[in-house]
């Protein structure tokens, strides 16, 4: 396979401010970009063509939902596009059916293509609230995989060694420890190289724990008489905790449809510290403002005023303006001890009905355990007034019942 993009001439273009500064954009948060030099050099030849650069994520629908970790590469994506370059969403339909291996001490369990389709549905219209719907190329990668065939599958395994594929960390610890490695996972990294080759891609992105299969494409597109692709990697966004990485598993979280003020509220609960790291990778700001921002707390400006506006912001990305106000002001009248505006109406039978139960069942909390827990530390309020016998008995009526600074649900028990 020969395209446009084969190594054919290797002609130099001028370097301009104008790609110099479109070059600091894309390293803007990222963790690392190979090779700097190329993709500046890629830069300068698509200003002086005028031709756009092809700009690839590929993402495997795993699951239905993203959370705002997800969304670094996309933010990253979207920047890029606003610089004018061509953003494919390539949609793994086919590699979900093999199951990426990267970052696994065991086998992955493949997909079903029911399971993989459901997924699908809902991947691109989350990622549109950060892309730009209208200029997003959207491909799906079984319309080359799956012409390839048997002998297309032996040919493109022959370009690729098994030294080189256990050069890769996650295979060398699994094949040393005697961990099975079955052979399908070893086609997972080269067909999302050839991905690249059949996209003509120029620039590469994914997390930094997808180095190792964006090399791959790079070495394929060689191969295949490509200009190699460079490779932009972003880090992966700590949660709420600060410490580990934003995991739903890990309930450190924020999901990108939940509600505006839920959102708001988690993102007013990381710490001053955490804030310029959700700022540099999740904020559409310029570094500049960014910069301006860091000067005024310097200068004494209360951190939370700054908060507030990150939190705005990214609901109102996610929601709408008006949605980002209203969470404000639900977010003030909880710190004033008042109740939001628009909260759960939940109803129950039982009555009279433990405490416990009450919560759980008013999906205020997850389990019953999680229940005593808050009672304990003193969390949890009926109507305002602070519960804190584990073993009481709530009668029939309507309360509003909230649990810890953020969640409530207005309960009527029969």
């Amino acid at each position: 396979m020969t395209s446009e993009h084969a190594l054919t001439s290797e002609k130099q273009y001028p370097v301009t401010d104008a790609a110099r500064a479109a070059l600091a954009i894309a390293k803007r948060g990222c963790d690392e970009l190979l090779v700097e030099e190329e993709f500046l050099q890629k830069l300068a030849r698509s200003e002086a063509t005028g031709k756009p650069l092809r700009i690839k994520l590929g993402l495997d629908p795993t699951a239905p939902d993203i959370h705002i970790g997800h969304t670094v590469v996309l933010n990253k994506m979207r920047q890029l596009q606003d610089l004018g370059h061509t953003v494919i969403f390539l949609i793994g339909d086919f590699t979900s059916l093999i199951g990426d291996p990267s970052g696994r001490n065991s086998t992955r369990p493949p997909l079903t293509r029911e399971q993989i389709e459901a997924n699908a549905k809902t991947y691109f219209e989350q990622a549109a609230l950060v892309l730009d719907r209208e200029k997003t190329e959207i491909r799906y990668n079984s319309e080359w995989s799956m012409k390839l065939g048997a002998d297309g599958m032996i040919k493109l395994a022959s370009r690729y060694t098994m030294a080189r594929m256990l050069e890769r960390e996650d295979f060398t610890k699994r094949f040393q420890g005697g961990v099975p490695i079955a052979i399908h996972e070893f086609l997972y990294p080269l067909m999302q190289g050839y991905d690249s080759v059949a996209l003509e891609s120029d620039l590469e992105l994914g997390g930094t724990d997808q180095k190792f299969n964006l090399l791959v494409g790079r070495e394929l597109q060689k191969q295949y008489g490509q200009e190699p692709q460079c490779i932009l990697t972003m880090p992966l966004l700590e949660g709420l905790d600060g410490v580990e990485k934003m995991s739903k598993s890990k309930n450190n979280y924020i999901g990108i449809s939940e509600k505006p003020s839920e959102m708001f509220g988690k993102l007013m609960s990381i710490s001053d510290d955490l804030m310029w790291r959700y700022y540099e990778l999740l904020s559409f700001r310029t570094l500049e403002a960014i910069a301006q921002l860091r000067k005024d707390v310097e200068g004494g400006r209360n951190p939370r005023d700054v908060k507030v506006l990150l939190g705005q912001e990214i609901v109102a990305r996610f929601h709408s303006q008006a949605d980002a106000e209203r969470a404000l002001e639900d977010f003030n009248a909880r710190a004033k001890g008042g109740v939001p505006d628009d909260i759960p109406e939940v109803s129950l039978e039982g009555a009279p009905l433990g405490i416990a139960q009450l919560l759980k069942q008013a999906g205020l909390v997850p389990s019953t355990s999680e229940a005593n827990r808050n009672i304990e530390q003193g969390g949890v309020r009926i109507d305002g007034e602070v519960v804190s016998d584990k073993g009481a008995k709530i009668d029939a009526g309507t309360y509003v019942v909230q649990v810890g600074k953020r969640r409530f649900a207005r309960v009527t028990l029969a």
